[in-house]
This record gives structure tokens, sequence and C-alpha cells, in this order.
């Protein structure tokens, strides 16, 4: 039977829990172990894929077609395994499954309660990853902070799991905050108690503390919280702020998080941890040989999470090619034909990014034309390739009014349009095409230069797509669509063969992106962008000693 962690969160949101729960992850399978993760969300939304990016970040995408939390991501990220929909689970999800059944009249005229009922289908959920064998640990973590009314019916059903669940089949990380005030130049451990006293009396003990902080805790103070805190002094867990999350595996290592996790589980078949592939991924990350400046152009800009996979994908991108890659976001919505090369000047490439609604497109159109005209390495990613679409129709095939439906539903040139099975769709949620589908490159193309295959899967969540109606107009022009889905037609990847990097994607490569299985068009466009960085500085050395002589 598989074991079973918790980790729940403490004193204020944002500490970590997902990249806690991702590091002692990682950790157990380094040492041989099979380990999966999932997510309780406290909110009421079936899932986050009708949130604006503002709200919760990035809506993260999984191989089997579910909108989820974007903590999904690290997950995947961390452990280089794919999640699904029973990753994934959140209060409005419960509730609806637990009001089906009583519509159904599964309860035989009981009255419905949070308490047996919503904590009981909790339970399920929270069971069902372990079910089968396929895992010897299953994480849980427990979203929202320990207080909220909105986590309490999680909270209860982790409770009654320690009541019914073997003692060492069960067990609960609490990740709190250790806070410095500099004034009186201290850490204090105060929030921490209250936070564990507050977990407490809802019947919850945890077994381990992982306080996080920007000092170190010395013995006394983790003395300290151990014995207000009544857990055992090798429970307290330092978990400093580190330069990049990659290395929060190996300061969990140091603290013996993992080694305290098998002690308290009886786990006795495991092996030294395995981290070889994770220490050279980190070593060309912070010894980087050289350095590239990506433009970033989105609307979602001032909210980082809401490009969290991108930004992702370029670290890992960027140790693959032993670069810096420093992202300078750019707000689409005040790019205009006058400042625009005032704004992306500088830039060594260029990515596009996806999103929604008419807000900032005409910015994003006149970065891709840029882009195009300057020979500056462009990467366009869903919205961002039907942008490049529209550019191309307006600017060279002469489509003045060329648009998207989403945008003008009454354009005279649609090039981009609403995908046929979502036109009779009404409902918002979990409708778009979402999930893997398959792809057939060309050969001899660039995304068949960067891939080394003809076919593919990738990710997607959309519901526009390229107008094939005038896709032998684009190809006679010059644009080549050089990835397409045999099953509908629909054009997957546009390319410019007579550009030094011109690529875009109805996809969302950034999805797929590991530490140990970078997105190969990431790692093909920053390649793109080293070589135009080193021409700029050849052309430059060459002008100072033409200058010179």
């Amino acid at each position: 039977m598989a074991k079973y962690i918790f980790v729940t969160g403490g004193v204020t949101s944002s500490l970590g829990k997902g990249i806690i729960a991702a590091s002692l992850a990682k950790l157990l399978q380094a040492r041989g172990l099979k380990v999966t993760i999932q997510k309780f969300d406290p909110y009421i939304n079936i899932d986050p894929g009708t949130l604006n990016p503002y709200e919760h970040g990035e809506c993260y995408v999984t191989e089997d077609g579910a909108e989820t939390d974007l903590d999904l991501g690290h997950y995947e990220r961390f452990l280089n395994i794919y999640t699904t929909q029973a990753n994934n689970v959140t209060t409005g999800r419960i509730y609806q499954t637990v009001i089906n059944k009583e519509r159904a009249g599964a309860f035989l005229g009981k009255t419905v309660q949070v308490v047996p009922h919503i904590t009981d289908e909790i339970k399920h959920r929270m069971l069902l990853l372990g079910k089968d064998d396929k895992y010897d640990v299953v994480l849980t973590e427990i979203g929202g902070t320990v207080g909220d009314i909105e986590s309490l019916p999680f909270i209860e059903a982790v409770r009654q799991l320690q009541w019914e669940l073997p003692e060492e089949d069960v067990m609960v990380v609490h990740l709190t905050l250790i806070p410095y005030l500099k004034a009186a130049k201290e850490l204090k451990t105060k929030p921490t108690q209250h936070s564990v006293k507050m977990l407490s009396e809802t019947g919850v003990h945890p077994d381990i503390l992982v306080c996080r902080t920007e000092e170190p805790l010395n013995n006394d103070i983790k003395r300290k919280i151990a014995l207000f805190c009544n857990v055992k002094q090798e429970a307290v867990i330092e978990a400093m702020d580190a330069s990049t999350i990659y290395e929060v595996p190996l300061l969990m290592l140091r603290e013996k998080l993992d080694l305290i996790c098998l002690k308290k589980m009886n786990i006795t078949n495991y092996a030294e941890p395995n981290l070889d592939k994770w220490k050279v991924f980190l070593d060309k990350l912070k010894y980087p040989r050289s350095k590239v400046t990506i433009g970033l152009i989105g609307k979602y800009i001032e909210l980082q999470d809401a490009y969290k996979s991108i930004l992702e994908s370029f670290v890992h991108a960027g140790a693959m090619n032993e670069v810096k890659v420093q992202v300078v976001n750019v707000h689409s919505e005040f790019i205009t034909h006058e400042n625009v090369a005032e704004k992306l000047q500088g830039f060594d490439g260029l990515l596009v990014a996806p999103g929604f609604g008419h807000r900032g497109i005409e910015g994003k159109i006149i970065a891709v034309k840029y882009a195009r005209e300057n020979n500056l390495p462009f990467f366009g990613i869903c919205l961002g390739m039907q942008m490049a679409v529209i550019e191309f129709g307006r600017n060279v095939l002469g489509l003045n009014e060329a648009h998207s439906t989403e945008m003008d539903a009454k354009t005279q040139y649609p090039v981009i349009n609403m995908m046929e099975e979502q036109k009779k769709i009404k409902m918002m949620g979990g409708t778009m095409r979402l999930g893997a589908y398959p792809c057939e490159i060309k050969e001899g193309s660039l995304a068949h230069q960067i891939y080394g295959t003809t076919s593919i899967t990738e990710r997607h969540r959309h519901r526009f797509e390229f107008n094939n109606d005038y896709l032998e107009q684009y190809e006679a022009a010059g644009m080549l669509a050089s990835g397409k889905n045999n099953d509908t037609g629909l054009v997957e990847i546009i390319e410019l063969p007579n550009h030094p990097f011109f690529i875009g994607v109805q996809y969302h490569p950034e999805l797929k992106s590991t530490v140990e299985s970078p997105a190969p068009l990431f790692v093909g466009f920053i390649d793109a962008a080293k070589k135009y960085n080193e021409q700029k500085s050849n052309m430059k050395s060459s002008s100072m000693k033409d200058a010179i002589i």
C-alpha cells in the first residue's frame, strides 16, 4: 500500500508549498521510490480554466487535457513525469461530484453534510492515486493557508486519514515562516508557533516543520521551535531562500528531509540519491558562458506567474545552451509604430506570448513585424503564432484588414478563425481544444531540424486556428506551414525559411519542458538568440577596429 505525505502551509501564502512538495518528491524519486504529487485547491471553481491569469497565474494543461493549477507544472518539471486530471482537485469538483450523487439518489434520502459526505469524497480523491500499487509514495499539497475557512474540509479529511490509516502510512509536513526583523536583528518564531497551534486545534499535528527563512536557524532557535511546537528537533527543517528553485532539492537533501520522512514511514528499502543529472543542470545554470536578452511580449506581465512555464522553459533552455537568459517583459498594450524600435532594441530574440482577448493585440502585431523585418529571432506561441499570421497577411499579402474572428467577428479577411468543433459550444469551462495532439512535420524544415523527427505530440489550449482557406496564398508568399495535424488539417507550425529564426506554433511547448528534457523549440530559439548576440558583438568589434584604423 502507498504511503501518504500531506503538505500544508501556515502564516502566509506564497511560501512555496509546491516547490517543497516537488523537492521532497524529487529526493524520494532519486532514492528509487515511485512517487507522484497531487494538489487540492480550496476555491469553488471546477478548475482554473476560466480564471483570469491575474487571479491565479497561468493555467497549466496536462497531457490528458486537464486545466490545472500551475503547481502541477512544478511537479512535472521536477519529476520528469506526466500528471493527469486526478492530480488536481478543487472544492468545486468535490461539491459537484457529491451534488450529482445526491441528485441521482445515491445517499438514499439522507441529509448531505460536509462531514461525512464532503470529507469522504475528499478522502476518496486523496487515496485514489495510491490504490493500484503504481506508486510507493503519494504527496498531497493542500492549497491555501491553515486557518482559511475554505481549507477546513481538506484539513478535516487529513485528520480522519491520520486516524484511519496505520500511523506509518501517513504523515504531515507543515511549511511555515520564521520572519527576520531587521530593526531588532532577530528571527521570530511566534508566527510559526501560532500556525502550528491553529493546525493542532483542528486535530492535525505536523510531523515535520519546514521553516522558510532569510537567515540561518541556529540550534537554539530549532530547539525552541521543537519545544513549543511539539516536534523533534531533527524535524525542524531550515528552508533558506535560494537563488533558484532548482537548488531547493539539494538544500532539503542537506537538511535530511527525505531521510526523516523515510524513517517516519518505516521505509527501509531505498538507495543513495542519484542526482547527477540535476547537479550537471545546476552547474550549467549557475555558471553560464554567455548571456542573451529575450523580450517577452505579453499582456499579463504584471504577474510573473502568468507566464510561469515559459519562464522556466527559458531556464531549462539556457542551461542546455550554457547561457544566462535574461527575460525582459514588454507590455504589448504600450507598443506603437512610433516607439517599437526603442522598446525592442537590444534584444537578442522576441517571444510573443499566448493570451486571450483583444487588449494589447495591435502591439503584438507591431512587435512581430519588427522581428520579421529586422531578422530578429522570433518565437510565437498560440496567440503569438496567430499574430504572426495576421501580421504577414497585412504587411506581405496586402490583406490590410486581416484579423482573427476572436477580435473582429466581421473582418473581411479572417485568416484566424474559430475551429469548427468549437462553434456550437456555449459553455466556457473545459471546452477548448485541450491536451496532447499529434503533429506531422515537413522534412527539411526548421521545425524538423529542431525536433529531429517528423512526428511529435504537443499540448494545446485554444479555440481559434489558422484558416486553411488562405493557406495556399500564404505559402506562395513564403510562409511555410511546416507542421500539421493530419486528422484535422490544423496548421500547427508556421515558419519563414528566408529568416534566421522565425517560427510560430499553435500549441504550448512550454508545458512539456523539464529539467531533464528541455523543450526543443526553446533550446533552438535560445541557440538562435545566442548566435544573433555573437553576430552583434562581432559587428561591434569590427566597427571599433575600423574606427581605430
